[in-house]
């Protein structure tokens, strides 16, 4: 092995991968140079590298422990609920001298002696970040981060049901253009009381980047400005308190800015209407700043001086960075200079000039969280087990209030992509920079934990996407092709850690999204700490029995031979719906893109023996009763499939209930296909409204579908069309009548 290599070793850098069994390729030595300099590490020159490989030698040596120590706390009884006063597992710290004492200061400022036998079990520890301290015989102290984790996470119970909506997609006949957190309030109370779903599964409601003079807001969910806070382009304008006390001449204009979004949103509910986010945002944020014309009731006001306290320095910068974002664009790496660090002087005196600006922007965060708590808390008083799981984008855009806030925790002139595969040829470069692995270390994780604190909130579960970079992520380095890069390994057992500890204190069960290119050994480890993984139907085939010899696809995996411990769907916001497989729809669209890889002909024939294999496979397994040949009921049928397996979650994707054949968005496009801005429509393409989604005879047919395959026959609560009640149907059956439930004190 090179001193490169051993170098690069040393901190986690790949020197080659893997993009199929048996093949190997070598990462080019100048990319591993240039990702070792973006992690602090000169290996310019063969000295350079010497001098970087002795370094690392004394300093492992004089080292007593690791900036961060993880450990598991062992379970009893319950793996979904760790026992906090158990020992923890000594698994995470590292040899000791002889005689080492250990001191714990616990994160409610206790201090607890952890003995001098690194196998003892000493005094027990609680779950949390606390600090460790060591003294060793010869002298030497150390101090470091203690994460003690649950060693698995909080558990879904019995089996379950629920729908997968892209929150945008879906308008109601009140919301202002796009979906809002009112209209999931409502899909939450119906979908609950009148169809016993357990949970939401949502796409990323993260802060957007806002759109740069004579451009539009960049829509994709997955290149947020901050993950930290939600957009509050979200907010249901007229659901704020103060709304209603508007008087006057402001009372005036909120009327006329009503009429606006009554327009607005008819438009994008006409026949080829698309979502319009800026058009938007510019009513709504019209409409906030009358609304903020109207003082805080001493009640109010007292609530938002403690969500101000509790979110602290995250929310102090995440409002800075909005209010120097109206002034100086919305990317910081143009700034004036010194407004590119957030610690500087002439950043502190900007805000203190942009006080009034800043206190806009930390009111939108709270209104923001006070009605996600809401949508929330009526998914469960609605029944649900779960509620809402939302969405976790892997990074954010470069020049938003992330990336500038935690500039220290990024790895600078990197960016996230994939290498190549048979997907992508040429890989991908996602334009997301990295987390630091020193430098999260270094720091004891804090800003991946208060971001997970934040997320998890007002949720019953949380879905990681590329949850693999857990363990480790494709790095390219600036001006250099995806086929350029290297792949970077972070702790995952501290990653794992940190987010097991977030996801028990929340109570919030977790998805890992482990499509595509999979390192051996991630899927056992995940699985093995109570992860779930992400299972597609499509996808699932018995690669272990290929049946016929030339027969090149396997056939599809039996459902009883499914994992367990996943999030069943039939498809995903990246994949074409259900009706647009069965239709062909989806290979004529990627044609029209110019996407398909070869012969138009060629595709069709290959994709219509596959839909052909599936509905054959469906009537072999008697889940076509109704024969096939009509779509709806071959939808149904891939449905009852999905229920026959033994998933613990089956996520329903919302628009196959109203056979909408057009896909949310379409990877490898951007302005040739509207991605991210599309509402949900039936076959013929016209939009529809949540009201009459929840009265369509066709959702209901195969929620119930789905209901009595996992659960067996139920009373009917679903409302036919023009049936007294629609949405607002109650249930008043006793909570033993749907499995899985659990009351809202319990970790589920």
């Amino acid at each position: 092995m090179s001193r490169l290599a051993r170098l690069a070793a040393a901190h986690g850098v790949c020197t080659s991968y893997d993009p199929a069994p048996g093949r190997t390729i070598r990462v080019p030595d100048d990319t591993i140079v240039e990702v070792l300099a973006a992690l602090g590490v000169d290996a310019s020159t063969p000295d350079a590298v010497r001098d970087a490989l002795a370094r690392h030698a004394r300093e492992e040596a004089a080292r007593l422990l690791p900036p961060t120590v993880v450990v598991r706390a062992a379970s009893r009884g319950d793996a979904s609920r760790p026992a906090v006063s158990q020992p923890a597992v000594r698994g995470g710290v590292p040899p000791l001298p002889d005689g080492t004492a250990l001191r714990v200061e616990t994160e409610d400022g206790r201090t607890l002696d952890w003995g001098t036998d690194p196998d003892a079990d000493g005094e027990r520890l609680p779950l949390g970040c606390h600090t460790l301290h060591a003294e060793a015989p010869d002298g030497r102290t150390a101090s470091a981060a203690l994460i003690v984790a649950p060693d698995r996470f909080p558990a879904v119970r019995g089996r379950s049901f629920g729908l997968l909506v892209q929150l945008y997609s879906l308008l109601s006949s009140r919301s202002w253009g796009m979906g809002d957190l009112a209209d999931l309030a409502d899909l939450a109370a119906w979908s609950g009381r009148a169809t016993g779903a357990d949970f939401i599964q949502l796409n990323p409601l993260h802060s957007a980047v806002p759109a740069a003079d004579g451009e539009r807001v960049d829509p994709s969910p997955y290149r947020p400005s901050s993950r930290r806070f939600a957009d509050p382009v979200h907010l249901r304008i007229e659901e704020i308190p103060e709304y209603a006390y508007l008087r006057g001449e402001a009372r005036a204009k909120a009327d006329e800015l009503l009429a606006q979004a009554a327009e607005l949103r008819e438009a994008t509910l006409a026949k080829d209407g698309m979502i319009d986010r800026d058009a938007v945002w510019s009513l709504k944020r019209r409409a906030l700043e009358l609304v903020r014309t109207v003082p805080l009731g001493p009640g109010r006001h007292v609530a938002y001086c403690d969500f101000l306290a509790e979110q602290g320095q995250d929310l102090e910068d995440h409002a800075v960075w909005c209010a120097l974002a109206e002034i100086h664009g919305p990317d910081w790496r143009s700034w004036p200079a010194g407004l590119d660090d957030p610690r500087s002087a002439a950043t502190a005196r900007a805000r203190g000039e942009l006080l009034d600006r800043v206190d806009f922007h930390t009111w939108l965060a709270w209104l923001t969280d006070a009605q996600l708590a809401r949508a929330q808390r009526t998914a469960r008083d609605a029944g649900m087990s779960i509620g809402l799981v939302h969405d976790m984008a892997l990074g954010v855009h470069p020049s938003g209030a992330e990336a500038w806030a935690l500039k220290d925790f990024l790895a600078t002139g990197m960016s996230i992509g994939a290498p190549p595969d048979a997907f992508s040829p040429h890989g991908q470069d996602w334009g997301l920079p990295p987390w630091n692995p020193g430098a999260l270390a270094a720091s004891g994780y804090a800003p991946y934990r208060t971001l997970l604190r934040g997320l998890l909130r007002h949720t019953g579960g949380l879905r990681i996407d590329h949850v693999m970079g857990l363990f480790r992520l494709w790095w390219i380095p600036e001006g250099r092709p995806p086929t350029e890069g290297a792949y970077v390994r972070y702790d995952a057992e501290a990653m794992l850690g940190v987010l097991a500890l977030e996801a028990y204190r929340a109570g919030s069960v977790v998805v890992g999204e482990d499509l595509g290119t999979v390192e051996p050994g991630v899927r056992g480890e995940l699985a093995g700490r109570g992860v779930l993984g992400t299972s597609v139907l499509w996808f699932e085939r018995d690669y272990d029995h290929i049946r016929t010899p030339n027969h090149e696809t396997p056939q599809p995996l039996e459902p009883q031979d499914w994992r367990a411990d996943c999030l069943a769907t039939a498809t995903t916001h990246d994949l074409p719906s259900t009706a647009a497989r069965l239709s062909g729809d989806h290979v004529r669209l990627r044609d029209g893109l110019g996407l398909l890889a070869g012969p138009l002909a060629e595709e069709q024939t290959r994709d219509a023996m596959e839909t052909a294999e599936w509905i054959s496979h469906l009537t072999r397994l008697d889940l076509l009763p109704e024969g096939p040949g009509e779509e709806e009921s071959e939808i149904r049928g891939l449905y009852r499939f999905l229920a026959r397996t033994p998933a613990k979650m089956v996520g329903v994707w919302l628009p196959d209930g109203v056979g909408d054949r057009r896909p949310q968005n379409v990877p490898g496009t951007w302005d040739q296909y509207p991605n991210w801005r599309l509402p949900v429509a039936d076959g013929d393409g016209r939009p529809v409204t949540l009201e009459e989604l929840v009265t369509s005879p066709r959702m209901r047919d195969l929620l119930e579908t789905v209901y009595e395959e996992l659960h067996g026959p139920r009373e009917r609560r679903i409302p036919a069309p023009g049936q007294h009640g629609g949405q607002h149907e109650e249930s008043h059956a006793e909570p033993e009548d749907h499995p899985g439930r659990v009351t809202s004190g319990e970790v589920r």
